[in-house]
């Protein structure tokens, strides 16, 4: 039997051997890293370079640029927006001020408007007499305007075209009731004077009791102390 072994391994038949060296272990992990690296790296490097033989990182730069460029005009839009908001609420600002004037002036207007139509009214009432007297009284009103004072108006007149001024004096006294004894007052302690050239009209104010009941009011015109003219109303 082992003869035959003997015979087998010195003849052509006999099995094959191999020679291996014993490399480390850490020093094949660091030569496989190596590889490893090495192949990414030129991975990388072909990924790169098909990248600039397609055009794409150009395509991406100009691409960019197009959306730095929008972004800058769509700021500038913005900027041009903000500036008419502000322009806008400004003149918004103005109108509301010139409105308001405008009421205030409208106000005033209405209250002109309403005192003309009160001094039209009173001369409306007032017909020049034809002929008569030279100098009458055409109107006299009375309006209470709080609890204690009144406000009168006399219209006096001169019925000849051209006539000489009149000189004289005015007195309005107010007569009726107070605390259900005859009272009366006058319009100041003493008649006020008067020049009278082709009409005159007067007007004024005249505290009285709140308790006092006016029942008529008499207008006098006076030259010398002598009575000229003399107009009453009834309340």
């Amino acid at each position: 039997m082992r003869l035959r072994l003997m015979r087998r391994r010195m003849t052509v038949s006999a099995p094959r051997m191999a020679i291996r060296s014993a490399t480390p272990w850490p020093l094949r992990w660091l030569l496989a890293a190596v590889v490893l690296g090495f192949s990414g790296a030129l991975a990388l490097w072909a990924f790169e370079f098909g990248k600039d033989i397609a055009g794409l990182d150009r395509n991406a730069t100009q691409e960019l640029a197009q959306l730095r460029s929008e972004v800058q005009a769509l700021r500038t839009d913005l900027g041009r927006a903000q500036s008419i908001v502000n322009t806008s609420e400004s003149l918004l600002t103005a109108e509301k001020a010139v409105q308001t004037q405008l009421m205030m002036q409208i106000g005033q207007l209405q209250t002109d408007n309403q005192t003309l139509r009160s001094d039209l009214g009173f001369f409306e009432r007032l017909i020049p007499g034809t002929g008569g007297d030279a100098l009458s009284i055409r109107g006299l009103q009375i309006e209470r305007v709080a609890e204690a004072q009144l406000k009168w108006q006399v219209l006096m007149m001169q019925a000849e075209k051209n006539a000489p001024e009149f000189k004289g004096q005015l007195e309005v006294s107010f007569t009726g009731t107070l605390d259900g004894r005859p009272w009366t007052a006058l319009q100041a302690p003493a008649p006020q004077s008067v020049l009278i050239k082709g009409y005159l009209r007067q007007e004024g104010l005249v505290d009285v009791p709140p308790q006092a009941v006016v029942k008529t009011v008499t207008a006098k015109i006076l030259q010398g102390g002598a009575v000229k003219v003399l107009h009453t109303i009834k309340l």
